[in-house]
């Protein structure tokens, strides 16, 4: 197993003291306990610095002079001051927030200089006159390994190596009703000891409890804080989709107003009627010649933030599937000061953190709750996500049962260590790996245009017209691959690559291939790409007419609360008739389900949703359509496709949004949830 390197850089202005500091601190290092491979290298400049930060991912920890000079040429040698320690400091942050950084200082101005970087992102101090090298490498060793520490993933390796016989649940008990069948060993083969030895069960109290953790869960929990910049996180094991409705039934009442992206993912619309929020759907912008969702218009979202002040909270999607990212600043602040509090599914950016050229991400621009699926681009397993917290009206009783709502009593041990290892990496070398991943995707991108005939998307050719003005920017680690020109039509080449070339993409419009790059990518698997897409590209295949999907129908209204029609029992209706053409009884009536094609995934239907005959053609054409879509929500009664939908009877006894009926609810207060702190 490779052993870590750890390196700390001192920044000091004379050479002869810092050749005496890293002399002092190395040799400390060798006689002294060095699990983690830590050795001290230093520059003289705040600049060099700087440099040597952004240069060097196995950076763990920065010791800087607290008065940085230089000397001049000027008559007398005069010496001026290079850079406050105030400003270097604010700018190693900004640049690796993950650096511990540590000030020289002199003792008679503790006080002034504590006193200044109070507030800032500061470690600790040495003074500058004692020199007690193995004192500070100690120090530093100490944050390195604290920083690097797996409370959870360490205890469940511990207790795994007790081997303790289990008389609880799973029921393979470790794998021993596994191991020796004869129809089942395969399985326990295939998948390793390991694998059932650590899923274990609330029955182990030293593994702590994700619905109430107060040991290992939470001190991994507090970990994760720390490096996401949250003031609290919170493990999921069943992905952001549970992440989401926890903090949508979290944050609204009943009846009360939701501002959402419709491109939102399903389950924050799931959470709608979870929740019995009043929905306000924003429609996204279109690039219609890609069939690519973008943001909601910054337009958009500010008239809404001005039209709902009532509203208690507004969800966005950031970055998109495709790597469009808002800039979140001015619409957090627009939000907040309506009392409007923002969360954020960033399912697809948890990484951004650890690399400055992805920042600043969803917390840095003041959002109040962050969802990450940190199986989808760190090295978790699948279904682990993570709820970041900076919300400072937090009601912890009532998020927690919420959460405990939603969460198993079983939860899968495996995840929750997944989880506590991949922020551990992302700490200690997520700079270094985003920073091959980046140079991955400048190469791929070079050499997917090289073939001649497969082409890049870059952030002017995704963007539709109306957010080119947002601010809108574009994840480098989301490539999009305009195939139009290749003979293929997309299915035929999605075959192509998965049967021949053994290359699996992430999605795909009608004309376009999405790769999806992370810190597991290889420039071995870039290299096979490039190939298999070099010698695509040399068939020289004549070009094929490429069919544009039909773009979703706008959205109509929201006749009533998702929650109340969802929970109505409804009556199908097809949406054919007898003569198999497009059924003309379903418009004018309201939709009981959500329906939702994928791709693209958007929902063309909500429950409470007026039905219009051109979504019923809409959805009818998918149906047709050669290319295969799944769409969710469909009722088939024998192989006749229908919608369910509300019968005039619940239509009549339902409250229409606006109008107060004693069939349904009253709409809680605003604020109702603060009224329970």
């Amino acid at each position: 197993m490779r052993k870590p390197a750890s390196r700390v850089l001192v920044i000091n202005d004379e050479k002869l003291v810092l050749r005496d500091l890293l002399k002092g601190l190395n040799a400390a290092g060798r006689s002294l306990d060095n699990p983690l491979g830590i050795s001290f290298t230093g520059v003289t400049t705040a600049r060099g610095a700087l440099t040597a930060i952004e240069e060097d991912g196995d950076l763990q920890a920065v010791v800087v002079d607290d008065t940085l000079y230089t000397l001049t040429n000027s008559a007398g040698g005069s010496r001026t001051l290079q850079m406050s320690a105030l400003e270097l400091v604010q700018r190693i942050t900004r640049l690796r927030p993950e650096l511990d950084v540590y000030i020289m200082i002199a003792q008679e101005q503790e006080d002034q200089v504590v006193d200044a970087l109070f507030t800032e992102a500061v470690d600790g101090y040495f003074y500058r006159e004692e020199r007690d090298y193995r004192g500070w490498y100690r120090i530093l060793n100490a944050e390195i390994q604290e920083k690097a520490k797996t409370p959870f993933y360490d205890q469940l390796k511990s207790y795994v190596l007790m081997a303790k016989d289990a008389w609880h649940t799973p029921g393979h008990s470790s794998g021993e009703s596994l191991r020796d069948s004869p129809w089942a060993s395969d399985f326990h083969g295939f998948m390793g000891d390991h694998v059932f030895d650590a899923d274990l069960s609330v029955s182990v109290p030293m593994l702590d409890s994700l619905m109430e953790p107060t040991g290992v869960i939470l001190e991994a929990q507090k970990l994760a804080a720390k490096a996401f910049g949250a003031r609290r996180t919170f493990f999921a094991t069943n992905g952001s989709s549970t992440a989401n409705k926890v903090i949508l039934q979290t944050l609204i009442a009943p009846g009360e107003k939701l501002l959402l992206d419709r491109n939102c993912h399903k389950s924050v619309h799931h959470g709608v009627v979870l929740s019995g929020a009043h929905p306000v759907y924003l429609d996204s912008s279109v690039n219609r010649k890609y069939g690519v969702y973008g943001p909601v218009p910054k337009r958009t979202i500010l008239k809404a933030i001005k039209d709902h002040p009532d509203a208690q909270c507004l969800i966005l999607t950031s970055c998109t599937y495709d790597g469009l990212r808002y800039d979140l600043e001015p619409i957090v602040r627009a939000a907040h000061a309506k009392g409007i509090k923002v969360v954020v599914d960033e399912a697809w950016y948890g990484f951004a953190r650890f690399h400055p050229v992805f920042r600043p991400t969803a917390l840095e621009a003041g959002a109040d709750y962050v969802t990450q699926s940190t199986h989808k681009v760190l090295s978790a397993f699948s279904q682990a996500s993570m709820i970041h917290v900076n919300d400072p009206g937090f009601n912890e009783h009532i998020f927690r049962e919420n959460f405990n709502m939603h969460t198993s009593t079983s939860p899968q041990y495996g995840i929750i260590a997944s989880l506590d290892v991949a922020r551990k990496q992302a700490v200690m070398e997520g700079y270094k790996l985003l920073a091959r991943t980046l140079q991955l995707s400048g190469e791929l991108r070079e050499s997917i245009n090289a073939t001649g005939v497969f082409r890049v998307l870059e952030l002017e050719d995704l963007l539709p017209d109306e957010v080119k003005k947002d601010g809108v920017r574009l994840d480098p680690t989301k490539v999009t691959v305009d195939i139009s020109r290749c003979g293929y039509t997309v299915e035929e080449l999605q075959r192509e690559l998965f049967e021949r070339y053994n290359i699996q993409v992430e999605k795909s419009t009608f004309n376009t291939l999405t790769l999806l790059l992370t810190i597991g990518t290889t420039r071995s698997k870039v290299s096979r790409l490039y190939d298999a897409l070099m010698r695509i590209a040399r068939e020289g295949r004549s070009l094929r007419r490429i069919y544009r999907a039909p773009e979703i129908p706008g959205f109509t209204e929201l006749r009533f609360l998702p929650r109340d029609a969802f929970y109505c029992g409804g009556e199908p209706v097809p949406l054919l008739d007898e003569q198999e053409k497009v059924n003309p009884v379903l418009a004018g009536r309201v939709c009981a389900d959500q329906i939702v094609p994928y791709p693209p995934g958007i929902p063309v239907l909500v429950p409470g949703q007026l039905i219009t005959a051109e979504i019923v053609q809409y959805l009818v054409g998918l149906l047709r359509s050669q290319k295969r879509v799944e769409i969710h929500g469909i009722v088939y009664d024998g192989y006749l496709p229908c919608l369910r939908v509300l019968t005039p009877r619940e239509e009549k006894d339902l409250r229409k949004l606006g109008i107060t009926c004693a069939t349904s609810p009253v709409p809680a207060r605003r604020g109702a949830r603060k009224a329970l702190r």
